[in-house]
């Protein structure tokens, strides 16, 4: 595993799983959420998005969490290993909620700075509708760009930890 990336949901862990392979494996996390937000939560111009990413794909070794659609295409292509955090949308509404409440109006380490936790109703609508309107769009780039990397599908936090244990019996 050189270039690993993470998908799922929000809230189902992505950023904390990305930087415990990053240390686990000795490379660097590289969270999109940083790439993509700019200050006061403001989006980020596509082209300019499209080339910090373009910049990190470029590296040798990374462990990637995102789910952005506009990116995810190339981001397949360049990756060995997808791990797929496909959690039901109760654990993850509980964890956004436990994040809020943790971070609230300050920044988390894996966001981009000046944008503090708040919360967000059109963000929560993403989470509950993710199932029906995210994840036939995964499965479509996964069939057409990431066939060749090696897909692991976790269902539950239980199937995480094991995967990472698995790890260190290799």
């Amino acid at each position: 595993m050189e270039r690993i990336l993470i998908i799922g949901s929000s809230g189902a862990g992505k950023s904390t799983l990305a930087c415990a392979l990053g240390r686990r494996l000795n490379m660097p996390a590289i969270h999109l959420d940083q790439l993509y937000w700019q200050p006061g939560w403001r989006k980020s111009d596509s082209v300019a998005f499209l080339a910090r990413v373009a910049e990190v794909l470029a590296a040798p070794r990374w462990v990637m969490d995102g789910t952005y659609a506009t990116t995810l295409p190339e981001r397949l292509v360049r990756a060995d290993t997808v791990l797929w955090l496909d959690y039901g949308r109760a654990i993850c509404f509980c964890r956004v909620a436990k994040r809020i409440v943790s971070h609230w109006g300050r920044t988390r380490p894996d966001m981009a700075d000046g944008c503090p936790e708040r919360l967000d109703l059109e963000f929560l609508a993403y989470i509950w509708s993710f199932r029906r309107r995210q994840v036939p769009r995964l499965t479509a780039a996964l069939a057409q760009h990431g066939r060749h990397a090696h897909l692991h599908v976790l269902k539950t936090p239980s199937d995480t930890v094991r995967f990472l244990a698995s790890l260190d019996q290799n």
